[in-house]
């Protein structure tokens, strides 16, 4: 099941105070970056993060799921909570790689 336009404008609307929070459609799905690192994405109407070290202290409730078969799992994220997603966002942010630079 692919995830909804809807879906990704509430969540979008969710992280509107963060500056630089950009996505990429991917096969139905979207990745979502913040100031250029991938830090998530969207996947089956789900916000799902890295389980970073920070993401698992502010979360440590969150549950691990699949994003696709195949794939390392990830945190899912309760939507619902405007500061903690703000928080959190800003919390993994330093913890995630630097892009790889295109050739």
């Amino acid at each position: 099941m692919a995830s909804s336009e809807e879906y990704l404008k509430f969540i979008l609307e969710q992280l509107s105070e963060l500056n630089e929070i950009t996505y990429r459609a991917m096969m139905g799905e979207y990745i979502v970056y913040y100031r250029g690192k991938i830090i998530g994405g969207i996947y089956d109407n789900r916000l799902l993060v890295k389980p970073t070290k920070q993401a698992v202290l502010l979360m440590p409730d969150a549950t691990y799921e699949l994003p696709y078969e195949g794939a390392k799992e990830m945190l899912s994220v309760d939507v619902d909570n405007k500061d903690l997603l703000n928080k959190l966002f800003n919390a993994i942010y330093p913890e995630l790689p630097v892009p790889k630079k295109k050739k």
